[in-house]
């Protein structure tokens, strides 16, 4: 069950919103229920608050990740993300990743400057630091949920056709391709949902069998919202369904 919060919280990046308007606002908060194949294996949730950096007022935005009951004593995993990202554009100014899994651990917080494309990281637990270049408009990993969900040319894709983004994680730029499928209703605990269906295109290997094993189904509506994730791994599937959620600064719409 290794990585299987950090999972989650990559794919809930991949949310998308045809509105000018923002999508969201403080105070919204998601909790999503992880399973690994039949075993209910933890959760994730996602906050936005407010902050202020260099006097500027920006979006504060809290991700969690961690393993509850038995699997807590396989494997346990404690994760927290967070991004600093400007309320007018969606460019972060800074970001924070603390993690533990399986007792493989990270504490790093990195500093954008968006103006000469380079990220200052630092890494507590080595003591270092190293300033990276990085491209235009880069994303870190939770300001990419948010910067998306007002990306305005989502309602233009056709079925077969993507969008990408780059993000920054890792210390490196990662391209996420994600291909659109079409439409679908599905059956959730807060009724039928009309949905718009994706699939990333992510990297085969220790994590995934095949490049599209993982399917993503996001609320048609304007919150555009993940609703569920389902990805076929090496060992093993991975099945994480939205468990509650408040703040919403739309209607979320459900069929009954």
């Amino acid at each position: 069950m290794k990585k299987l919060v950090l999972i989650i919280l990559i794919l809930t990046s991949f949310s998308f919103d045809t509105q000018k308007e923002d999508a969201f606002g403080t105070g919204e908060y998601f909790k999503f229920r992880i399973h690994y194949g039949i075993v209910n294996a933890g959760y994730a949730t996602l906050e936005i608050k407010d902050a202020t950096i260099n006097n500027k007022k920006v979006h504060h935005a809290v991700g969690k990740g961690y393993t509850t009951g038995m699997s807590k004593f396989f494997f346990k995993v404690e994760d927290l993300y967070e991004s600093y990202f400007d309320k007018e554009t969606g460019s972060p100014y800074r970001y924070v990743r603390k993690i533990d899994e399986g007792g493989y651990t990270k504490n790093q917080e990195g500093f954008f400057n968006q103006s000469e494309n380079r990220v200052l990281v630092k890494d507590y637990k080595r003591k270092t630091e190293k300033t990276i270049i990085t491209v235009d408009n880069v994303q870190d990993i939770i300001s990419s949920f948010y910067y998306l969900r007002n990306h305005p040319n989502i309602d233009k894709l056709k079925p077969g056709e993507a969008i990408t983004i780059d993000m920054f994680f890792d210390e490196e730029i990662t391209k996420f391709k994600l291909k659109y499928i079409g439409r679908q209703d599905i059956t959730t605990k807060f009724g039928t949902v009309s949905t718009l269906v994706f699939k990333p295109l992510v990297q085969t290997g220790r994590v995934f069998k095949e490049q599209e094993s993982v399917t993503l189904w996001i609320t048609n509506d304007d919150n555009k919202i993940p609703i569920r994730i389902k990805a076929d791994l090496a060992v093993g599937s991975l099945k994480a369904d939205l468990e509650e959620y408040k703040g919403l600064k739309n209607p979320f719409k459900a069929k009954k």
